[in-house]
């Protein structure tokens, strides 16, 4: 039985790291068979671009730090800047949930318990238009967070959310 934190709220789990259905890897070569080469390579690269516009507009703001860009897969990561103190990205993925985004915020392994972050994968369909949204809400959300008396997430703390 392992925990893993997910989504702001600890998780026990039992499965094994290599242990996960074949759905998925089925149909990803439907959908490959379906486009064929150059289809599916604009799916991805669609996907692969609007990660790559919404990392560089998330990195620009002054209160995060990219940890990766979005440019090899369509998923990016971020954590906030040292000069952020009156949240931390599990308040900010709580807050996102509220208005119906999931962006988990993790911690890192054992050895980099120090470093937290919150991840966004730009899945087919998640367009310009909802990385504007999402976007927009961050924005709205970010001073409402900075006048906080400090972080509302601390170690240990259960939170609401359940899977």
């Amino acid at each position: 039985m392992f925990k893993v934190n997910y989504l702001g709220g600890e998780m026990p789990t039992f499965a094994l790291n290599f242990s996960r259905p074949g759905a998925e890897v089925v149909a990803q070569y439907y959908t490959f068979l379906r486009l064929g080469r150059d289809g599916y390579r604009a799916v991805q690269q669609a996907s692969r671009d609007v990660a790559v516009s919404l990392a560089a507009r998330i990195g620009a703001l002054r209160q995060f730090r990219l940890l990766s860009h979005g440019d090899e897969l369509p998923v990016f990561a971020f954590t906030t800047t040292d000069s952020v103190t009156a949240f931390n990205v599990f308040d900010l993925s709580r807050r996102l949930r509220e208005r119906g985004w999931l962006v988990p915020a993790y911690t890192f392994p054992d050895n980099r318990t120090d470093l937290a972050a919150l991840r966004i994968v730009c899945r087919n369909g998640f367009s310009n238009d909802l990385a504007d949204l999402l976007m927009d809400d961050l924005q709205r959300l970010l001073p409402e967070l900075e006048h906080q008396p400090g972080p509302l997430h601390r170690p240990g703390l259960s939170t609401a959310f359940h899977h």
